[in-house]
């Protein structure tokens, strides 16, 4: 116990993280000034490895606290301005308001999604059949919905499951509320089945985590980063899906003939079976459930299925911006299914605040890079290949840096910058456009590598679902290696295959493109808004 003022200070600041991680945050904090008064250029970029260092130490502490010590420091500094920071997020507030309304939204939904995977995990016996199916259905809903909302209905689901036979396990009845998983009381037999459900969860889990990158990146709404994309390209739901086509529809397939090879063969801890001693608990359990439930209850259940219709209609037609849909789907969800207290609707927001937050810090670091013109060398010697390599080099390279820290900061940085080449006539409007379905393809698909990749692995590695089922970081790591391979180099792959070229012609070819405002064509004639035939 902290004995003196100063330690007490000490051990308050950045509360339980390691001392040595504590020390690195001062020493950044106290170099930073001084880097800047000699060479603001410098300074900037030993920002970002900072920031960046904050992203991948997430588990230590969470990045808000000590990359936002970071962000507040260089505004009071003058790296950058109060008003470029308030410009950069007023220009993302779609996706800001995307997160906050959303992924609430998507909070009152829950019965449904849990429902639907509730039965696929007891209907379906053949482990290759439910891991292809929670992977497939993991895309689907991850690109209509948020891909953090999609992972947190599979760790309710398996969380629920898990805490059901370990109770029975443990000589207890589900219906039995006082217990801790924690703590195991069982037989060598069930010892034995435990430790193999856990192996089973482990490798459903996973495929579903990887299946929110694969839906993920195929829409305008699967990825935070994928919003700020379409944004800046000023494309609606339609286009940007068809634009990722080439390249998202591909890597899907190849995605799921993954899950088929690693569930066949076994590798890399995959291939276990559920023990047939939990099937059965599972099955009586969802049998027992389905005859209590009230008519009320299925009525609800309905109403969420007919809301989540509307959802997919609504962001296929772009009917509103994606926030507002978002709260649409909150005050419907919310009416017609009783929840009418507000302390039952801030239950709702606790999941998307915090990263909200952490976005809004994001924000800082970009209008560091843009006010110090940090990027412009290293996206200039990219500029300098050409053609399709030159896609393939912005793949690798968000792919890389979403592996090492987040993708949402990658993905943000680097569509600035294309945006930022785009005004000063450095490239087309058609290489662009390309250059955007590469940045969204390499922010989306190595990223799969590491937890902090993917918001949505991070999310699970941080859950209470994970240290029962046994998943650590390195784990985590170890089962997503044959996902990172086979992703990253089919989308290499069609990258350097000239599909995005092809379908650029498509879309000129049919007019696709007529929503593009006067302000490219008056800024240089060469981005006119269709090609000269």
């Amino acid at each position: 116990m902290p004995s003196t003022p100063s330690q007490a200070f000490f051990s308050n600041f950045l509360g339980s993280s390691q001392n040595w991680y504590k020390y690195t945050i001062l020493t950044f904090l106290v170099v930073n000034p001084i880097l800047f008064v000699i060479d603001p250029f410098i300074a900037g970029w030993f920002l970002v490895i900072e920031f960046i260092f904050t992203l991948a130490m997430a588990l230590e502490c969470y990045p808000l606290q000590s990359g936002g010590l970071l962000a507040l420091e260089a505004v009071l500094i003058g790296m950058t301005s109060p008003k470029q920071v308030y410009h950069e997020i007023e220009v993302n507030l779609e996706v800001i308001l995307l997160l906050i309304f959303m992924v609430a939204g998507i909070f009152f939904m829950k019965r449904i999604l849990l429902y639907t995977f509730s039965k696929m995990l007891t209907n379906i016996k053949s482990k290759v059949a439910l891991s292809l199916m929670f992977c497939s259905a993991s895309a689907f809903l991850s690109a209509f919905l948020d891909a953090l909302t999609v992972i947190a209905v599979i760790i309710t689901v398996a969380l629920g499951f898990y805490g059901i036979y370990h109770r029975v396990s443990s000589g207890k009845k589900w219906s039995d509320e006082e217990h801790d998983h924690n703590h195991d009381k069982y037989t060598e037999l069930n010892k034995k089945d435990l430790k193999q459900f856990r192996a089973f969860l482990r490798g459903l889990v996973m495929h579903a985590g990887v299946g929110t990158a694969l839906g993920g990146v195929c829409t305008m709404v699967g990825e935070p980063q994928n919003l700020i994309i379409a944004s800046s390209a000023e494309w609606n739901f339609v286009e940007f899906a068809i634009r990722m086509s080439p390249i998202t529809f591909p890597v899907f397939f190849v995605g799921l003939f993954t899950c088929y090879l690693l569930e066949k063969i076994g590798f890399f801890d995959y291939g276990v079976q559920m023990p047939e001693s939990v099937s059965k608990v599972l099955n009586t359990y969802v049998k027992e459930q389905d005859a209590r439930r009230t008519v009320k209850e299925k009525v609800r259940l309905v109403v969420e299925a007919m809301i989540g219709l509307w959802l997919v209609v609504a962001l296929a037609t772009h009917a509103a911006p994606v926030g507002l849909i978002g709260l649409s789907i909150i005050v419907l969800a919310t009416s017609f299914n009783g929840v009418i207290k507000e302390h039952d609707l801030g239950k709702a927001f606790e999941e998307a605040l915090p990263f909200t937050a952490l976005l809004a810090v994001f924000f800082v670091i970009v209008g560091v890079i843009i006010n110090q013109d940090l990027f412009d060398p290293v996206f200039n010697w990219a500029l300098g290949f050409e053609g399709n390599f030159q896609l393939l080099i912005f793949y690798i390279a968000n792919g890389i840096l979403s592996m090492m820290s987040d993708n949402v900061f990658v993905g943000t940085v680097y569509i600035n910058e294309a945006h930022a080449a785009l005004m000063r006539n450095q490239i087309s409007r058609d290489h662009f456009d390309m250059l955007a379905v590469a940045i969204n393809t390499g922010t989306n698909l190595p990223s799969v590598a590491t937890p902090n990749g993917q918001a949505a692995f991070l999310f699970l590695l941080t859950s209470a679902l994970a240290p029962l089922i046994r998943l650590s970081y390195g784990r985590m790591v170890l089962l997503a290696f044959p996902y990172t391979i086979a992703l990253t180099l089919s989308g290499m792959l069609l990258i350097s295959s000239g599909f995005l070229t092809d379908m650029t012609d498509i879309l000129y070819e049919y007019e696709w493109i007529t929503h593009h405002t006067s302000e490219y064509q008056t800024t240089n004639t060469t981005y006119s808004l269709f090609k000269n035939k």
